[in-house]
């Protein structure tokens, strides 16, 4: 990545006025600190103009691959329009290289469509299951049972958002389940002794 313009030929040139060595410096500066990877630079013309009280900056870069980004401004001093010029080219290196990337990316793919076969059911199925139908495990998970008072597993119920909780209750030392009702209040079940 180009971090910086390194031995950039910047060429500042004054029309209707006469470049001041720090007016120079100040272009030659503001130009070669253009922080772009793309397009790479190849050489700068910096053109100052003054027309009836009118500052005119105008830069011209000349890039790798035949690139050529210019760009112009007008205000009433000299130093503001070299700096919305530079603002001005920067933006229009930005999207040259938004465009290039754009342009080489891969395509995506489009996603494979699958067929499955066609099945009509009967009409006369039954609503039941058949009676040897046996119920299977199709979930485990591994659960935590924490140490808590009623009010807290209620708390920590409401936080996670859970339609129940099991823990180990404080008060009683024996495991306990507290679930969320259908009419909205809560039920208990303790474990026997």
């Amino acid at each position: 990545m180009q971090v910086t313009n390194v031995n950039l030929p910047i060429t500042v040139t004054g029309r209707h006025v006469s470049v001041t060595e720090p007016m120079r410096e100040y272009a030659e500066k503001k130009v070669a600190g253009l922080h772009l990877d793309y397009p790479k630079i190849i050489e700068a013309r910096v053109l100052l103009n003054l027309e009836q009280n009118r500052h005119i900056a105008e830069i011209i870069l000349f890039c790798a691959n035949h690139i050529v980004i210019e760009a112009e401004t007008t205000t009433s001093d000299m130093y503001a329009s070299i700096d919305e010029t530079i603002s001005k080219i920067a933006r229009r290196m930005r999207k040259h290289k938004t465009r290039m990337l754009k342009s080489h990316r891969p395509k995506k793919k489009q996603k494979e469509v699958r067929y499955t076969n066609e099945v009509v059911f009967p009409a006369d199925l039954p609503d039941e299951p058949a009676a040897d139908h046996e119920p299977v495990i199709i979930h485990k998970e591994k659960y935590k049972i924490k140490h808590l008072y009623s009010d807290e597993a209620i708390m920590d119920m409401e936080m996670n958002e859970k339609p129940f909780i099991l823990y180990h209750d404080e008060k009683t030392d024996k495991l306990a389940i507290i679930y969320r009702r259908e009419d909205g209040d809560y039920g208990m079940i303790n474990a026997a002794e």
